[in-house]
């Protein structure tokens, strides 16, 4: 069997098309078993972060992969991308013509995995909890157009917004939107530890080794009610330490599939190998990568040293020489295959020119070169990021404008850290809540912003922002998305540098790795099943 690389489209709102990949002979846990799925995101409680998979606090593309599996939603983000669809609701939509009244029916029937009845009560009582707790990871924010949540009999949900609000839909396909059962979950504080329960898809059994989450068993639930297809009926999630291990297990058939974070030269190495029983699958993505600064720490309060430092970097030559084709050169926060993206970027400071930069240092008084730090975390984002940070490391010494050392510190420490204000400049990822421009400006430039970034522009937030929400047709909206994108461009409290794509590796006999992921890199394991050999 040959090894194939199915290149899936990279167009949003494209369906693609349905790819089962054929005959292999080893699987990892035999045909009657479950699939195994590897990853190298890592699930610790810790002081600082007592609850990982509560839904009113998670908030990273690891624990939501968790969730989406275990916790239901209203509404569901469709298998082939656009419009969200009902999930746990039989019907949403939105009751004015002005967007502020949205109303969901919920399902006949529904039951947690526990056996309660989930009512619209619970509905209320979920999101109303997870606004109300304010979790500083920030994701609360998601559900900041609500003013109130009603309630009509058990199965009739009314959110009455501040301000018009297009994107509400979307945001009640997040996690933070999950139901839960206040039975398990008490109001006034988050649920420490790994349990989790839901009505979803499938039920959750957590392996814990020392305060952290191994392997997660999923089994599907037999209560279920939605939308979704489960094509499996067990699948194990098993964390690895890091891609050499996770690629080793898959090579041995201890693992199915191996999903993020993979590294750069294991999807060469599978792109090009031909002999083996092992499929890559490369899909469209819209994880991005950033520099967050803290306008506020003396080194970088200065506008015009962050300005020198976008005027410096060479974006082009980081993707060449960390990712080559496995990412592109990004100039806004907006990916530029999601509508409204602009080159806000680009448009101010074109090309690397030390020169340009060297003004911009001398016209504020700035004494050269600026000493930094740039702190990464060295376990979350995949092996490459070390790379990445010496190569912008060297670009900004090698400017003559600047003395940059950087600092890289496990996942566990870095976000607390981040969160505190301990880093002036840091390195980020984001992979999107939902596919629209407003999830990758709002979540870094809104109040209870999820960087706690001191950044406060009062157009963005008052006027901007809104005026974007106001617009059901995104074209419609691209305006207000522009300016928005200038204005960070012109005051970079962030420096965007690169769009990924996302892939996977199966043995040859796991169907459905087409539909893996989505677009927002949400790990849809209901899709996966054994195909036959041959």
């Amino acid at each position: 069997m040959n090894r194939k690389t199915l290149v899936l489209p990279a167009v949003i709102g494209l369906l693609a098309p349905v790819l089962a990949a054929c005959g292999g002979s080893d699987s990892g846990s035999g045909d009657s078993g479950a699939i195994v799925v590897g990853t190298t995101d890592r699930f610790t409680a810790s002081k600082d972060a007592p609850a990982p998979l509560d839904p009113a606090y998670a908030y990273d593309v690891g624990t939501w992969n968790i969730l989406r599996q275990t916790v239901q939603t209203l509404m569901i983000q469709p298998r082939g991308e656009g419009e969200p669809v009902p999930e746990a609701a039989e019907r949403c939509g939105f009751t004015d013509t002005g967007n502020e009244r949205y109303a969901c029916t919920l399902r006949d029937g529904l039951k947690f995995a526990n056996g309660n009845a989930v009512t619209a009560a619970d509905v209320k009582y979920s999101i109303d909890r997870a606004r109300s707790l304010k979790a500083d990871s920030g994701v609360f924010a998601l559900l900041s157009t609500i003013d109130t949540v009603e309630t009509q009999g058990d199965r009739e949900v009314i959110f009455h917004l501040k301000t018009a609000d297009a994107t509400f839909p979307f945001k009640l396909s997040t996690p933070v939107a999950g139901i839960v059962d206040p039975d398990d979950y008490p109001k006034n504080k988050l649920r420490d530890g790994f349990d989790l329960e839901g009505s979803g898809p499938y039920t959750l059994k957590a392996d814990v080794d020392n305060g952290e989450l191994v392997k997660a068993e999923f089994t599907k639930n037999p209560d279920y009610k939605g939308t979704l297809e489960v094509n499996n009926d067990k699948v194990d999630m098993v964390s690895f330490k890091d891609a050499d291990a996770m690629g080793k297990a898959l090579d041995k058939g201890d693992i199915d599939l191996m999903t993020r974070t993979m590294s750069p030269d294991q999807i060469r190495e599978l792109s090009g190998d031909a002999d083996s029983g092992v499929d890559l699958v490369e899909m469209p993505g819209l994880e991005i990568r950033y520099l967050g600064f803290n306008t506020d720490a003396p080194t970088v309060k200065s506008k015009a040293v962050r300005q020198a430092m976008a005027q410096v970097v060479n974006r082009s030559e980081l993707v060449s020489k960390v990712y080559g084709s496995q990412a592109e050169p990004l100039y806004s926060l907006v990916p530029a295959t999601v509508t409204g993206h602009s080159n806000s970027f680009f448009n101010k400071y074109g090309e690397p020119n030390v020169t340009k930069a060297r003004s911009l240092l001398n016209q504020a008084n700035i004494t050269t070169p600026v000493k930094l730090t740039l702190h990464y975390t060295t376990d979350h984002y995949g092996p490459a990021t070390k790379k990445e940070f010496e190569v912008l490391r060297d670009q900004l010494n090698s400017s003559g404008l600047f003395d940059v050392g950087i600092k890289g510190t496990p996942w566990d420490t870095f976000r607390p850290a981040e969160k505190k204000g301990e880093y002036d400049v840091y390195g980020m990822g984001w992979f999107p809540d939902f596919p629209d421009a407003d999830n990758f400006l709002a979540p870094f430039l809104d109040a209870d912003n999820t960087l706690g970034s001191p950044y406060d522009n009062s157009q963005i937030r008052n006027t901007l922002i809104p005026e974007s929400r106001r617009e059901a047709d995104r074209l419609s909206a691209a305006s207000s998305l522009t300016d928005i994108q200038d204005i960070v461009a012109g005051d970079v409290p962030v420096l965007p540098l690169w769009q990924g794509k996302q892939y996977v590796a199966a043995r040859d006999d796991i169907t459905g790795t087409a539909y893996a992921l989505n677009s927002a890199s949400t790990l849809q394991l209901w899709e996966l099943g054994r195909g036959v050999s041959g």
